[in-house]
């Protein structure tokens, strides 16, 4: 009989192999025609739960081998290091269709490294710890490294779930609230039922996780702490924006749109200096609560 996955990490590389549609393939090799020594890329978060791409961004990671990868500019690496990572915004033509990106850059090593609780908030390991999807690895050792960051996220997120969830709680329960807390550390949290539509939408996932993962010790953890750490982080990557984020007056303008209703037109000036312009639309972003 087949009782799935032998270890955690067969799991995981099953899951990121997962068919894609034919708009993430075509945005990924749109943006990665930007980015040649691009190690990998990884798609996540709503375009992988059946959100139709019309309405949606389409979410990826990519990942470099090398610091000088991430961005022709100094001033972009350098802020990749500080405050990693570094957010763009791209859209393309497909069929008669307008296709959109927000795709985050840094290293490969720094973004294993960030899937450990010592070394990192839950902004990176929370987030990998849903499933998500390889896109594209340049090599089979990309590919490997891949796989172990995204065990070490799943781990890391279990380990913290158990940690806040009572005693003899459900299995999905655990990982419920676990994701509740997390979302708690973000600028703006998700709505309270995100958790459970997340975990409810990836229930044999999350119990295969656990069953292979098996008992591992509680992730001692203040959450007061990291919501405080979490927070002020938020704001120094939305500060950061203001000098790195290529393409953010549009990324900003479509997602006002998008959420009130209201044709944005930027002006010729706004055209000319798009990074100012994306980031005098950011407070409209937060205030509407459409920042992610």
């Amino acid at each position: 009989m087949d009782n799935g996955p032998a270890n955690i990490a067969a799991l995981i590389a099953e899951t990121l192999d997962r068919p894609l549609s034919a708009d993430v393939r075509a945005i990924a090799d749109h943006v990665r025609k930007q980015h040649e020594r691009t190690a990998a890329i990884l798609a996540y978060g709503s375009c992988l739960r059946g959100v139709s791409t019309d309405v949606t961004l389409i979410d990826l990671y990519l990942l470099m081998e090398r610091d000088q990868d991430v961005s022709n500019n100094p001033l972009n690496r350098w802020a990749a290091r500080l405050v990693p990572p570094n957010v763009y915004y791209a859209e393309m033509t497909e069929a008669g269709r307008t296709l959109r990106c927000k795709y985050a850059v840094m290293t490969l090593e720094a973004f294993a490294r960030r899937m450990h609780p010592q070394t990192s908030n839950p902004y990176f390991w929370a987030r990998f710890a849903q499933p998500a999807a390889l896109v594209h690895a340049s090599n089979e050792r990309s590919r490997e490294r891949i796989i172990a960051a995204i065990v070490d996220a799943v781990t890391t997120m279990y380990r913290a779930a158990l940690a806040t969830a009572p005693a003899r709680s459900e299995m999905l329960d655990i990982w419920r609230l676990g994701f509740e807390e997390t979302y708690r550390t973000e600028l703006r949290p998700e709505a309270g039922h995100r958790a459970g539509e997340i975990v409810a939408a990836n229930r044999t996932f999350y119990a295969d996780a656990a069953r292979l993962i098996g008992k591992p010790e509680a992730l001692p953890v203040s959450w007061k702490q990291r919501r405080l750490a979490g927070k002020l982080l938020s704001l120094a990557r939305l500060l950061k924006a203001a000098f790195t984020f290529e393409g953010g007056a549009s990324y900003a303008a479509w997602k006002i749109e998008r959420h009130s209703g209201k044709k944005i037109v930027l002006s010729p000036w706004q055209k000319r200096h798009p990074v100012l312009a994306g980031f005098m639309l950011l407070p409209r972003l937060l205030w509407r609560g459409t920042i992610k």
